[in-house]
């Protein structure tokens, strides 16, 4: 029997999860949370992270494992050297110093473009040239791309999922005119359909693992994607909210919608498109005022058949990206309530409105008119909340049939969605 792995790297912690051919059984699943915040998280701390999974799946099944893909946050960049080593720390999704370049990539790129926006993977890289460890790099990767290389050893291979922010046309396949007019001094990562087998395990990973000697790494694609494929969505008009740190929207469309004035861009998805497009509000922010524990409990106090009143903005620090672009957009969360039910009530409430607002957007820009929302991530859980999205909405929410990203890139693994 062959099985296959799917690997998550996320924002909180890395996930995998092993399938077999009928992708119906999970076989195994680990985790490996990380213990500081994202931004303390190095590439070190990635690669630990991608072994200790790794090992922590059973002898037996490893044996077995035909295919592994991995996935990454989206626009996690990282420079590196000759031989794959990075060269200064990686830039993370929601970095926005990229806004420093922006002026002369609207100089550039073509008006609304997907790139135009402060953190986009290509507004980073163009950041990254005035670093003094640029001299030393070779290579721009995305997270996915980088980890993918410690397991079969290419270095500047990628997918066009994670290479749409870099500029990559996934519509003619390859990278447009205006982009290679940049003459940017270091090598932009070779496109690859996700799932796409790039070759065999390193030999020596293999022996030390004991994966089997033809086991195949593909080509990846990002943490939301992922988590769209395996929700069990399928049709146009369904979408997938990811509620885990961030909010992120996707909506399976037969139009192609793009426009960075909104943070909106789509991702090619066989014959049809993924719209979407990622709010820096979500769990962050909830964390940072309750413990697990507490938003399990008060949240059981919400009725949430009534709209809270409150009016916030939640966010941990000044900008967002979607369903309002805005570098500079300032966190709302007054006033705050001495009821600590009332104050969840307005969170929950208004990054309801948020994701209500954004798919609203969506429909407005001529995507498919949304009939149904599967949910993944954390906040998947919490049945409060799904009501109160449900009301906002007035489609019908539901809980993605398997919730985590790492069971959808093993289904890119198995080739199940290679078309991605």
């Amino acid at each position: 029997m062959n099985l296959y792995l799917g690997i998550d790297f996320g924002t909180s912690g890395a996930r995998g999860v092993v399938i077999d051919e009928k992708a119906s059984y999970i076989q195994a699943e680990v985790r490996y949370p990380f213990q500081d915040s994202p931004a303390a998280v190095t590439p070190k701390i990635w690669q630990e992270a991608l072994f200790v999974l790794v090992e922590q799946i059973p002898k037996q099944l490893r044996r077995k494992i035909k295919a592994i893909a991995i996935n990454g946050t989206s626009s996690t960049v990282l420079l590196v050297d000759a031989v794959g080593n990075p060269v200064d720390a990686p830039v993370l999704y929601n970095d926005t110093r990229g806004s420093s370049v922006l002026e002369h990539l609207r100089s550039i790129a073509p008006p609304n473009h997907t790139v135009l926006s402060a953190t986009s993977s290509l507004a980073k890289l163009l950041w990254m040239r005035q670093l003094p460890s640029f001299s030393e790099a070779k290579y721009f990767l995305h997270q996915a791309d980088w980890l993918a290389f410690l397991l079969h050893g290419q270095l500047g291979i990628s997918d066009y999922h994670n290479a749409l922010k870099l500029g990559y046309d996934v519509e003619e396949l390859k990278y447009p005119e205006w982009l290679e007019k940049l003459q940017i001094p270091i090598q932009l990562p070779k496109v690859l359909t996700p799932g796409t087998p790039i070759t065999e395990l390193r030999p020596e990973i293999a022996e030390k693992f004991g994966f089997r000697r033809d086991c195949l790494v593909c080509a990846g694609t990002t943490d939301s994607i992922a988590a769209f494929l395996a929700s069990g969505a399928k049709l146009p008009g369904e979408g997938v909210t990811s509620l885990g740190s961030t909010l992120v929207l996707k909506l399976l469309s037969r139009t192609r919608v793009e426009d960075a004035r909104y943070g909106i861009y789509s991702h090619r998805l066989g014959d049809l498109w993924l719209t979407g497009g990622a709010s820096n509000t979500g769990g962050t922010v909830l964390k940072k005022f309750f413990t697990n524990v507490e938003l399990e409990s008060l949240s059981g106090e919400i009725d949430a058949s009534i709209a809270s009143e409150l009016d916030y903005y939640p966010l941990l620090k000044v900008g967002d990206r979607f369903p309002i672009n805005d570098p500079n957009l300032p966190p709302r969360l007054e006033p705050r309530p001495e009821n600590p039910v009332e104050f969840l009530h307005g969170l929950l409430e208004s990054i309801a409105r948020i994701e209500a607002r954004g798919y609203e957007l969506l429909q407005q820009m001529g995507a498919d008119k949304l009939s149904r929302v599967y949910t993944a991530g954390g906040g998947a859980a919490n049945h409060t909340w799904t009501a109160i999205r449900a009301r906002n909405l007035q489609i019908p929410v539901v809980a993605s049939v398997y919730t985590e990203a790492a069971y959808g890139t093993a289904l890119l693994a198995m080739g199940e969605r290679k078309r991605g």
